[in-house]
């Protein structure tokens, strides 16, 4: 796509999290502050970086997309919705009976989704076949195969199987994105199951690894573009985000991993995001 300015793409990345504040309030039920965390990199991918046709979801030449971390998905549909592959209305059906907007994503409920993620450590392995399918079998080399994966499910010992199959076979059409948010369920990564030296640790795999910060989005295209010319390994790219990022009383604090905001908590969050943290006035907010 690649038509905004990143004024542009910081703005739809703001939007982003307005309409993930507005989704989980609805259901009641979901997680918060992963999902606003990844905005900046999902606004990256969906309105830059992704080779994709909103109204084309199966258009044969498209990059691939896997969500790994598939609870951390109100940021895709949030994404996906600006974007144009379905109406924002049914955003407010997340988690509902019968949604097409289920809790994790499903493949064959939403065309876009490429595939059906809830088991963490699964999204890598599959990006993976994928990604050789491509390289060896179809040999295209115009495709790519991006993957974003959460730093607590590098826990999973599933992710460093595909990580040495990635290594192994050279797959250069595939780019990983770890969100380096240093929280998961239980409290902060490093004192859960310390992760560090994560760059070294695939480096050793044999991948190519850039490390960014999540929320510049011209960083984020950058990195991207660095990972596309990179054509004998793949790359991942460890983007250091902040949870619950753009609501001041989210920020940094696991406890919002798995929790939505109630209504009041909702209002304050949307608050914060309007105003960018009281950097604007009411009358310049959107």
């Amino acid at each position: 796509m690649g038509s905004l300015t990143i004024s542009q793409l910081e703005q739809k990345a703001n939007v982003i999290r307005q309409d993930i504040i507005r989704m989980l309030q609805e259901a009641g039920s979901g997680h918060s502050a992963g999902p606003l965390g990844l905005a900046d990199i999902f606004a990256a991918l969906y309105f830059d970086i992704l080779n994709i046709r909103p109204e084309e979801p199966e258009w044969t030449e498209r990059d691939v997309f896997f969500l790994s971390n598939g609870h951390t998905v109100p940021v895709q549909y949030a994404a996906m919705a600006e974007a144009g592959f379905f109406d924002k209305t049914e955003l407010s059906t997340l988690r509902k009976l019968g949604s097409r907007l289920q809790g994790h994503p499903e493949r064959e409920k939403l065309p876009g989704i490429e595939s059906t993620s809830g088991p963490l450590g699964s999204g890598l392995s599959q990006a993976s076949g994928y990604a050789y399918t491509l390289q060896y079998l179809d040999k295209n080399p115009h495709r790519f195969v991006y993957v974003v994966m959460g730093d607590g499910e590098l826990n999973e010992g599933n992710i460093w199987e595909a990580a040495m199959f990635a290594g192994k076979n050279k797959l250069g059409q595939l780019i990983a994105f770890i969100d380096r948010n240093n929280i998961q369920i239980d409290g902060t990564t490093e004192d859960v199951m310390p992760l560090e030296d994560l760059r070294g640790k695939w480096e050793s795999f044999g991948w190519h690894v850039l490390e960014i910060d999540g929320h510049n989005i011209e960083s984020i295209i950058d990195a991207a573009s660095q990972a596309r010319a990179i054509t004998n390994r793949p790359t991942v790219i460890i983007s250091h985000t902040i949870p619950g990022k753009g609501v001041d009383f989210m920020e940094y604090n696991y406890k919002w991993h798995g929790m939505p905001p109630n209504a009041e908590q909702a209002k304050e969050a949307l608050e914060d995001l309007r105003t960018l943290g009281g950097k604007i006035t009411h009358e310049g907010a959107a």
